[in-house]
């Protein structure tokens, strides 16, 4: 009903991880990266992406977020307290729990997981399988 064989959404890949924040690691301030993170601990403040880079933020069912997170792709599988904006993607895994508003340009969410806010796609944004309709003629 909802996504056939050719709409399904790629998996993700986590292998190009270059940076964890390990279970029992509280870290208090704003988190700008590049590469992959990936977070087990605690984060008091924002994630943020660098500007113009493919990244991706995995958060795991130990981890948490206690601010907004805008980067391109990110996998949720923990508790953010905050808004997320993913430029790409977000996945929202099972024990994903969110307190904000979700934006996104496409968006999976697994059975179990939860948001407490406005899911928001970004403007102008395009899912797979889908094409741009022409602008209508002006007479």
């Amino acid at each position: 009903m909802f996504s056939s064989g050719d709409n399904k959404l790629q998996e993700i890949s986590t292998t190009d991880v270059s940076t964890i924040i390990g279970e029992g690691t509280l870290i208090k301030g704003d988190v700008i990266f590049a590469g992959g993170l990936h977070v087990d601990g605690k984060i008091t403040g924002n994630i943020t992406a660098e500007a113009d880079s493919k990244t991706t933020l995995t958060i795991s069912k130990l981890g948490s977020v206690h601010g907004n997170v805008d980067v391109p792709i990110v996998i949720i599988d923990g508790a953010v307290e905050g808004d997320v904006s993913a430029t790409e993607r977000v996945q929202l895994v099972v024990n994903a729990r969110i307190t904000g508003n979700v934006s996104y340009n496409l968006i999976e969410m697994c059975v179990g997981a939860e948001v407490n806010g406005q899911l928001v796609r970004h403007p102008g944004a395009l899912g797979l399988g889908q094409s741009q309709l022409p602008e209508p003629e002006e007479d």
